[in-house]
């Protein structure tokens, strides 16, 4: 999948973009002919961009990605602490999920067909692999006990994140994002056992 380069392309892809995210949270399906009328251009021009519904859908969902790097996952914290860093990364991470309109399809695994599934799977290995070099590099400087695998680690506290979340943005009313937050860091906090003075 090529991204145009040129402005006039690269903006007709981000309008397709913007259009197809906001039919997949508002419908929680996604069909080409619709996020062709609700970007106001024809029917065809989706198909010029991503090549398939499957493509278009992968778009949509590495967009997500891209935004919840930028906000928490590849972010830098010039805490002095491993727990203070992290439990900011929680903060924003909950942040993130709760204004982020395709964050309960994303998360609970409904936003697309098998090849947006494979796909999904490559980028949350991309986060378990970020996940647990920050794990290790705690495990050295001794802010983390050294007896736990690091990716192993990382894909557990990860996963189980991600579903606790996943599961406060099905209730209705939704807790409060403070409470949830409060809880994920608890969770993970428990799982990594930090040492030193701050923990």
């Amino acid at each position: 999948m090529t991204t145009p380069t040129r402005p006039r392309g690269a903006a007709s892809r981000a309008l397709l973009l913007r259009a197809a995210a906001e039919e997949l949270a508002g419908n929680g399906t996604l069909e080409v002919a619709a996020v062709a009328r609700r970007a106001g251009v024809s029917v065809g021009l989706p198909y010029r961009y991503f090549g398939t519904r499957s493509g278009l859908l992968i778009a949509v969902v590495e967009s997500f990605y891209e935004r919840l790097a930028e906000a928490c996952m590849l972010r830098g914290y010039d805490d002095p602490t491993w727990v203070e860093r992290e439990s900011r990364r929680v903060r924003d991470l909950v942040g993130f999920l709760y204004a982020e309109p395709l964050a309960p399809l994303v998360l609970g695994g409904h936003a697309g067909d098998g090849e947006v599934a494979a796909f999904q799977t490559r980028r949350r290995s991309v986060l378990v692999e970020l996940a647990a070099r920050n794990i290790a590099r705690a495990q050295r400087t001794g802010e983390l006990p050294p007896r736990s695998d690091p990716e192993l680690l990382a894909a557990a506290t990860l996963a189980g994140a991600a579903a606790m979340v996943s599961v406060a943005l099905t209730r209705t009313p939704r807790p409060p994002a403070e409470e949830v937050t409060a809880q994920v860091w608890a969770f993970l906090r428990g799982a990594v056992n930090p040492s030193g003075p701050a923990a």
